[in-house]
Order: structure tokens, then sequence, then C-alpha cells
């Protein structure tokens, strides 16, 4: 199996500690392991063909400095010029694949997901395997645990015992009222945004789906019979000049004919913004949850999370906070607003402050 891992996210929802040029992915806030170090790591029990990191231009220095202490694990980053979002990032990788496997599985993988039983991760992937090589998509979806608003669902038909299903739509974010609904019917799954299929059979939808994605990929040549992949970085350029962003959800999967979900629990954490963090790290006996620092002090306090490197954080008469420190910008702000970061990110945009971005 080849295993594709997009990395070219921008995290906003981590700033101030997720920049552009080393975003959510790329932090280390989890036993010094960055997300895409614990995301290469989480596959590499699985033998893969290969590994392809698909990240933009601004972080593949940094992707490429992370992953060179894997020896012997043939890794390649794959520069994007400019984020076209997953349907160009995924038909990129599959091309690239297909020029010397076309039958080959590749199992697509966020770079910045937390799972917490990786070993049943790996055998849900392996299942995966085993259903794509019958020539269909397949995607993985989350049993879900809470009637959750910030996740898109998959509906499949009801099937007796395990295994793959067949899907019947997906769903965007619900209100709570349908999350309800759906927790209720048991035939809905939390969208993992992990899929895994031939690269043949991914190449042939987004031809029949996103015909001129397709055709713009289907101009890359290879020089070599080798796997030698900086003679396309040119030819990758200008493909990206010319082709329009867009998700594989939209893109293909929600109109894709003959899908299949594999529904599975895992431990599984899509970590959107910092206040999932308290729920894949261990907490203090006063809940609070403190990376980087050396010390935790909480007085008639509760649930916080602090970043502080190398220092201690005090908590004085505050509940749910998430205050996070770095050189050059402070951030403090409620739990329950920490989706709203990504807004600060928008207003220094706005006011030209390149500098904390």
């Amino acid at each position: 199996m080849y295993i594709v891992i997009l990395a070219g996210g921008s995290g906003t929802r981590f700033w101030p500690l997720s920049r552009k040029s080393t975003p959510k992915q790329l932090m280390s806030v989890f036993g010094g392991k960055s997300m895409l170090q614990r995301t290469v790591e989480r596959v590499l029990p699985l033998r893969p063909q290969r590994v392809l990191v698909v990240t933009n231009a601004l972080q593949a220095a940094e992707t490429r400095a992370q992953l060179e202490y894997l020896e012997g694990v043939p890794v390649d980053v794959i520069e994007e010029p400019v984020g076209r979002n997953t349907a160009p990032a995924i038909g990129l990788a599959a091309s690239i694949i297909a020029r010397f496997d076309p039958d080959g599985v590749m199992a697509v993988l966020p770079a910045d997901h937390y799972i917490l039983d990786e070993e049943r991760f790996r055998e849900v992937l392996e299942e995966g395997e085993k259903v794509a090589q019958t020539g269909v998509l397949v995607t993985l979806g989350i049993t879900p645990t809470r009637p959750e608003t910030g996740f898109g669902y998959i509906e499949a038909l009801p099937q007796e015992g395990g295994g793959a299903r067949s899907v019947v739509r997906f769903v965007e974010k619900p209100t709570l009222e349908r999350a309800l609904e759906f927790l209720q019917t048991g035939r809905f799954f939390w969208n993992s945004g992990m899929f895994i299929w031939q690269a043949c059979t991914i190449l042939d939808q987004i031809s029949t789906l996103m015909p001129e994605l397709s055709r713009s990929l289907a101009r890359l040549a290879f020089e070599r019979d080798v796997w030698e992949l900086a003679d396309l970085k040119p030819q990758i350029a200008e493909i990206y000049n010319e082709i329009r962003g867009e998700s594989i959800d939209f893109g293909v999967m929600e109109r894709a004919i003959g899908v299949q979900v594999i529904p599975a629990s895992f431990g599984w954490s899509d970590v959107g913004s910092w206040s999932a963090l308290p729920e894949v790290m261990e907490a203090d006996e006063a809940g609070h949850v403190v990376i980087e620092g050396v010390g935790t002090v909480s007085v008639a306090s509760s649930n916080c999370l602090g970043y502080a490197r190398g220092k201690v954080v005090a908590f004085v008469g505050v509940q749910d906070l998430v205050v996070v420190d770095t050189p050059d910008a402070l951030l403090v702000c409620a739990k329950d607003s920490a989706q709203d970061v990504k807004k600060v990110v928008e207003e220094l945009e706005k006011n030209g402050r390149t500098d904390l971005l």
C-alpha cells in the first residue's frame, strides 16, 4: 500500500503557534513530535511501498527536515506551488503512483489528526485495502460518540455485522437537532477525511467528474523510468497555475457511485482547535493541560489550557481559558470560542501584519 499524507494546511485555528511556514501539522505538542511525524510513524508498521507527503512550497523545507530521521523509509515530499485544496493534491499523488503502479492501493491521510488506538487504525487500513482492490472508492467513517455539529457526516445503508457499507450520501455539518437524529439512527458516521482506493480508480473518477483537472494532470511527463520526482517540479508549477481549487469531497466523493464506508472506532480527533487538545492529552487534577511548560500553579481555577515554553503557568480564579504564549504574540480566549481564533488571522491579514502570520 502507498501512503499519501496531505500536509499543506494552514492551521489558522492554532495561531499564534501555528504560522504559514510552520502550521498545525508541523507543531510539536505531543511528546516532542509533530503531528506529521506521528502520522508517518503510525503507518510504518504496515511497511508501505512509499510515503508521499503533499505540502506547499512554503512548508516543504521544514517538512523535509522533520522527516530526515526516517532512515530506510522511502518518503517523497511533493511541493505544490500554491494550495488548490484536496482534489488536485490527491490527483497529483495518484498520477505519480499510477505511472509506476496503476493498480497500487493508496491510503490518503491528513497530516494533523490524532489517533489513540494506532494498532486498530492499521487494521482498518488493511481492511480498506482489501475492499479498494475490488475497484471501489473507500472512505473511513468514525462511529459518533456524541451529537457533534463541527463535523460532516456520512450516511450508510444498514448492514448486519462489520465491514464496509454502501454510502447513501455525504451531509454537511448539521444543527444540533439533526446531529441528535443522526446519532439515534445508527446509520451516520463522522466524515474523517481519510480514503483508500487504487490509483487508477480515483483517476478514472476524476476523469469522469472533474475532466478539467484530469486533462491538466494527464500532461505530466515522466522523463525517466525511475522514481525521481525532481523532474516534475516545473510541470507541477505550470499545471497548478491553471487549475482551480476543489475538495475531493465535493469534486468526487459526493457524486461518485458505489462509494463504500468502513465504520471505525480508534480514538480519533481532527484536533480542530486549541480546545480539542484536552480531549487527547492528559489533564492534571484541576483539569488543566499545559504544553511545554515547566510547572503549573492553580488557584481556584479549572479546565484551562496553556502553552508557554520553558515557563511556569499560573491560573488564578479562571475557568475554561486558552492561553498561548509565543515570543511575538499572546493569545487569551475562552475555550468555547477557540474556533474563532482563525478570525484573528483574518484580521491580521487585513491589517497587513504579515510578520505575525
